[in-house]
This record gives structure tokens, C-alpha cells and sequence, in this order.
């Protein structure tokens, strides 16, 4: 006979599977022999998973406290965000992470797609069962309560299933879609995040190309999902309505992947191609795998001969020789340092437009955020970036109200040398809170570098872009975690 303990170990193995996020007081129902990521909280273990998984596009193990629900804000922004987790918790945790109640008196659905309490016989079943459901479109978290890790469980080891998970569209949609498309005045494609995350880019550059379609950016996206320096890209869609919808006046048909439909202009009709049955309510909706319908429509459309309107415009020039310097300037020199195959991960949301202002996003699968703009994610879902995709620098782009919420994540880049670069923009205000609630009393006048090297980690005082630009080229560089810390101050 097998233990629990060992039969989770041969499943990790056999799926490939050999990395797990730990809070602390986790379970132990992971064997020690393959590598445990500890986390020293467990919404910041869930977050480091969470950006282990956005890279990898596998589902990431996470083991929380049996009891502790410190993690369940973060579970719900990976479930916001679609991240495949497969969490593993006590009885009490699993049943608070399938109560919606807790969350919100709308309905809605819970933070975890599904969740198990297996007998020890079933674990292996129970694990390879919420491998493919936490793919399955929409991709999310999922739970299971593991007996304890000396539980004796059966020697029967059963096979792994092979599941195709991405579903076609409707053929006939689409192409009742296409003709639309050729018939529209002015249509116009909006992108989100389920582009990147379904390996869509191609598709919705083919597409664009062919129709002549400027592309917009839903808010608030966490990934970004088309070539920011494409002549198609138009930037991103801002958050509130009518603002919004002016920036889709004049446009008859707008055409959105892979995110929720935007408020629209007067005489414009929207249709939706979207993983998830949840969005029907939202009008035309053709549900299926958002790459293989992007690359459907490029096939049945017809080559429309338009000139486009102006490009986006080039980044703004930074304001040069100003102490502390601008937000733009630091940006500026952030592009200008580090490589382009590099991951940025981005939690100041003040100056979220002027980070996409100034470092273009041109591959896939290169910028991260939170989808649900929960504070404490960035961080951590760096390190967890790192971790997977080593070959990759990652950038992390903080602000320094954003960094205190997860600053424990600076411990598990120290201890298990993960080289991810964090930059800490001090503006020793946490400016969003201010902005957002008005706050009063006194700012953040923390030493960020005396609280980085108690952590263990490498760290720098910049004052300058060119020594920012410097500091960036020899933190991506190196093999270990490193933090600058960037005074700035106004817009």
C-alpha cells in the first residue's frame, strides 16, 4: 500500500507537475523532494503561483494553511484573471472558497470552478480531474481537500487522460460574423486579456491586416494582447463609459475578444467572442476558443483596401534633468534598459497609462497585472514569472504603497535566488489610495532599500534615467534578485 503523500508525488511527476507555492502552515501533503516554493503568506504563495501559471500556461500547485483564510482575495483575482491553480486546503478553507456569499449579496459564481474532499483511494483521480478542469475554458482555480500525507491510500496508479480543452465556435457564427464584417462601415476589433492567454496574437494581427480594423485594448486588461508599437493599435479603451465610448465614436461594428463588451457609441452593435458561456447576457455572443475564432474570421473575411487613421502616437518625450525625476522619465529609461524578451509585471496603477506610453509591449505573453487591480499581486506574481520562465528576464514595475501590501514575496526571491528585478517607484505618498479615498495623515517614509536588504536581497538608490537605464542592464543581467528604488515625483 501507498501513502497519500506518495501518490500526489507520482502524479506531480507523471503530469510534469513539480513545483508547489506553499503558505505557511501548509499541509505537507507534498513530498520534499520536489521543489516547494514557501511563501511566507498565502495570498502572496496564491499570487506567486498565479504568475508562475500566466507564463507557463499550466496549471500551478498551490498548499494552503488547512484553516488560515488569508488567501482567499487573491484566490478570487486568480479567478478574476482566469489563472489555472490547483489549490489543495483543510475542509474549512475549501467550503469558504465555494461560498460566493462571502464575496459579494449578487450572484455570482465562487472563486474555485470546483472542489473535492476525495477519499485517500481517489487521490490520484482526484488531481488529474482538477488538472483539466482548471484548463478548461474558462480556465480558474479549483480545490481539493487531501487526506493527510501518511494516509494510507491504494498502490493502483491510474492512467493520465489526454483532453483536448479548447472548443471550436460555431462555423456558422463565424461566418455570418464574417459578412458582417465585410459589410460594416467602420468596424473596429477590441482585444483583451483571453487573446494572450489563448495564444490568440497572431490571429488578431491577421485579422486586423486583413479588415483594416484599428484595435483597441479593453480596460482594465491584465495582459496585453496586440502589438503596442502595430500601426493597428490604438491604445487602450478608457475605464469609465462615456469616455469610453467616445473613443469608439464613428465605428458601426465592434468586434471584441477575448473581454467584456465596452460601453458603445450611439448606432454601433457589438458581438463578443469570448471561452466563457458566462458572458451571453451581454448580447451577440459567439462562445468558443478565442484563437481559433480570430483565425476563422481572418480565413472567411474579405481583404478590405482602407487607409487606416493615424497610429498611436510615438511615447511622449521625457522631461529631462528634473529632481526627483518624472514618472515618465523612469519609464522611459526602464524601456530603453532592459531586453526585449523581457516580462514586465506592473503594480503602480497611478501611472498606468504612461507605463504603456512609454515600453511597448511587442510580444506575447510579456506583461502581466492584476485583472481585478486587487493590490499585492504584482510582486509576488513577478517572482512567480521568474520561476517560470527562467530564460526570461522579468521586470516588476511597483509602486512603493503597492510593494508593502506583499513585501514578504522579497523573502522567497531571496531565498531561493530567483533573479527578478523589482523597481520601486517612491513617491512616499501611496498616490491611488489618496486619489481614490482622499486620504489624510502622513505618507510612506519607509527605507525601501533597508527593508529589500533585510530580506536578503541586492539593492540601489537611483536618481537619474541614465542610471536607472545602467542599474536595469545589470540587474537583468545577473543571476540574482535585485531591487532599485527610483524616487519620483508629479505626472
Amino acid at each position: 500500500m501507498s501513502t497519500t503523500s506518495r501518490a500526489v508525488a507520482d502524479w506531480m511527476r507523471r503530469r510534469e507537475l513539480t513545483t508547489v507555492f506553499c503558505g505557511p502552515g501548509a499541509s505537507g501533503v507534498f513530498p520534499g523532494d520536489v521543489r516547494r516554493i514557501l511563501a511566507l503568506q498565502e495570498a502572496v504563495a496564491v499570487a506567486m503561483a498565479g504568475g508562475y501559471a500566466s507564463v507557463t500556461g499550466r496549471p500551478a500547485l498551490v498548499d494552503l494553511c488547512a484553516e488560515t483564510p488569508g488567501a482567499l482575495g487573491a484566490v478570487q483575482g486568480a479567478a478574476a484573471g482566469r489563472t489555472p491553480l490547483i489549490l489543495t486546503a483543510g475542509p474549512r478553507l475549501r467550503a469558504m472558497l465555494t461560498m460566493d456569499a462571502l464575496f459579494t449579496a449578487a450572484p455570482r459564481r465562487p472563486p474555485v470552478k470546483w472542489s473535492c474532499e476525495p477519499r485517500p483511494q481517489d487521490v490520484p483521480d482526484a488531481l488529474e480531474w482538477a488538472y483539466h478542469l482548471a484548463l478548461a475554458p474558462p480556465r480558474g482555480p479549483v480545490c481539493l481537500a487531501l487526506p493527510g500525507p501518511d494516509t494510507i491510500a491504494a498502490d493502483a496508479v491510474p492512467p493520465l487522460r489526454p483532453m483536448a480543452a479548447a472548443a471550436a465556435p460555431d462555423p456558422i457564427a463565424l461566418g455570418l460574423l464574417a459578412e458582417r464584417l465585410d459589410r460594416a462601415h467602420s468596424p473596429v476589433l477590441v482585444v483583451g486579456a483571453d487573446v494572450d492567454a489563448s495564444g490568440g496574437w497572431a490571429a488578431a494581427v491577421e485579422l486586423a491586416e486583413r479588415c483594416a480594423l484599428p484595435v483597441w485594448e479593453a480596460p482594465p486588461a491584465s495582459r496585453v494582447s496586440f502589438p503596442q508599437s502595430h500601426p493597428h493599435y490604438r491604445g487602450a479603451l478608457l475605464p469609465d463609459a462615456e469616455p469610453a465610448a467616445r473613443q469608439l465614436a464613428g465605428h458601426d461594428l465592434v468586434v471584441v475578444a477575448g473581454a467584456p463588451p465596452p460601453p458603445l457609441p450611439d448606432g454601433a452593435e457589438a458581438v463578443l467572442l469570448t471561452c466563457d458561456p458566462a458572458d451571453a447576457p451581454f448580447g451577440h455572443v459567439i462562445c468558443g476558443d478565442v484563437r481559433q475564432a480570430l483565425a476563422a474570421l481572418a480565413e472567411l473575411t474579405k481583404v478590405r483596401e482602407e487607409p487606416l487613421p493615424g497610429a498611436w502616437p510615438a511615447p511622449s518625450p521625457a522631461p529631462p534633468g528634473r529632481r526627483p525625476m518624472s514618472p515618465v522619465t523612469a519609464l522611459a529609461a526602464l524601456a530603453e534598459g532592459a531586453p526585449p524578451e523581457t516580462i514586465w509585471v506592473s503594480e503602480s496603477p497611478s501611472i498606468r497609462p504612461a507605463f504603456h506610453d512609454q515600453i511597448r509591449i511587442d510580444r506575447p505573453g510579456s506583461f502581466l497585472c492584476a485583472a481585478d487591480g486587487g493590490p499585492g499581486h504584482g510582486l509576488p506574481a513577478a517572482v512567480g514569472a521568474q520561476l517560470g520562465r527562467p530564460y526570461r528576464p522579468v521586470v516588476a514595475v511597483i509602486g512603493d504603497g503597492s510593494l508593502h501590501h506583499a513585501v514578504t514575496a522579497l523573502w522567497s526571491a531571496a531565498a531561493y535566488r530567483v533573479p527578478v528585478t523589482v523597481v520601486v517607484l517612491t513617491d512616499r505618498e501611496h498616490a491611488m489610495m489618496r486619489w481614490f479615498r482622499h486620504l489624510d495623515g502622513p505618507g510612506l517614509d519607509v527605507d525601501v532599500r533597508a527593508v529589500a536588504k533585510g530580506y536578503g536581497l541586492a539593492a540601489c538608490h537611483v536618481e537619474s534615467g541614465r542610471a536607472l537605464t545602467a542599474a536595469v542592464r545589470i540587474a537583468t543581467a545577473s543571476d540574482l534578485p535585485m531591487l532599485i528604488e527610483v524616487p519620483v515625483s508629479g505626472p
